[in-house]
């Protein structure tokens, strides 16, 4: 796994010295991590695939070239099963075992000892990685929004999670594209006027984008499933999770609880965007969030970004509470029609 991670809490907790998330597994392999600048993560993150991408075109050349030098059936079979799998990751993963002990039993000479000995120095590129970016709203629908759109846009396998707090939550909680209707924040101080942007919808629009929006306290499984998902789509994925923030004014500890509430109560919604459904015949929309069982208001008077408003313009608030609510429930209507659509 290769991580290209935006300046923000999310580098700060991924790459502080010496804890970090991050550990090897049993065969002593783990995730490449490294911190861009806010601004352009989403095309660091691409420029990290597309080494990887010309890195394992040569290989493939290269193994090509021996396979047509040699005569040893075993490792012909090793490199077209290679080949067949280069894109997909847990069977690239069999096969590149498979290929790298065949070469290194491979008695060769002249040139196909030259390639086999060229493949081996590189065969910690062989198998398929799993290139993610990491980042918050800020960088993600705003910032460095159009360098996210220039990448979902090259069509290539690459996945982008976005931390949704919003707000900029590490440089002193300044209002973004991702604060809603009502909430206050920095450069918002009398609450924000404006509708929250759907960026998962404007990812949709492309057609070959999976897109998911999960909540890991609401629905785990769902969450899980949708990073699964996500990273096998065989093209660029971007899933977008609620992220409750020390700046929304609650009690950290209840992080979780807090996920679980929003979804219920209509704040936060979950579904899955799957192209490859399209061509099976099936609506490639699935809307795993139900109808609020929870009340907006209730949800939202829970949270100091938006009760302290009240204290402050208890008549604006009420206005703009209210049209947050209107906002939250259009946008459920929205999901709802394209999950319920006939294919």
């Amino acid at each position: 796994m290769y991580i290209a991670n935006a300046t923000g809490c999310s580098s700060i907790w991924g790459g502080s010295a010496p804890s970090t998330p991050y550990c090897k597994d049993k065969e002593g392999k783990g995730p490449v991590w490294a911190n861009s600048l806010f601004e352009d993560n989403a095309e660091f993150g691409y420029g990290m695939f597309m080494g990887l991408k010309k890195i394992r075109e040569r290989l493939e050349m290269e193994l090509e070239q021996l396979s047509g030098l040699i005569s040893c059936e075993k490792t012909k079979a090793a490199i077209s099963k290679w080949v067949e799998t280069m894109h997909h990751g847990e069977n690239n993963k069999v096969a590149t075992n498979e290929l790298v002990a065949v070469l290194e039993a491979l008695e060769a000479s002249g040139e196909a000892a030259k390639l086999k000995k060229q493949l081996l120095n590189d065969k910690e590129f062989l198998s398929k990685k799993s290139v993610w970016a990491f980042g918050g709203d800020g960088w993600a629908y705003d910032i460095g929004f159009g360098g996210l759109d220039h990448v979902i846009a090259s069509g290539e396998d690459i996945n982008l999670l976005v931390m949704d707090t919003e707000v900029y939550s590490n440089t002193g909680g300044q209002s973004s594209k991702a604060t809603p209707t009502g909430a206050i924040a920095k450069f918002a101080a009398a609450g924000k006027r404006i509708r929250k942007k759907d960026l998962g919808m404007i990812a949709m629009s492309y057609g070959y984008v999976y897109v998911a929006q999960i909540g890991m306290g609401a629905n785990q499984a769902q969450a899980l499933k949708a990073i699964i998902e996500a990273e096998s789509y065989p093209g660029p994925s971007i899933v977008i999770a609620y992220a409750p923030c020390i700046s929304h004014g609650i009690a950290m500890n209840d992080t979780q609880q807090k996920t679980k509430d929003a979804v219920e109560a209509g704040y936060w919604h979950l579904y899955r965007y799957n192209p490859l459904l399209e061509d099976e015949g099936k609506n490639p929309f699935i809307l795993d969030s139900k109808e609020p069982t929870k009340g907006f208001q209730e949800f939202i008077d829970s949270e100091t970004r938006y009760s302290s408003l009240k204290k402050a313009f208890p008549k604006e608030a009420g206005e703009l509470f209210e049209q947050a609510e209107v906002d939250s429930k259009k946008r459920y209507a929205a999901y709802k029609r394209l999950a319920d659509a006939q294919y």
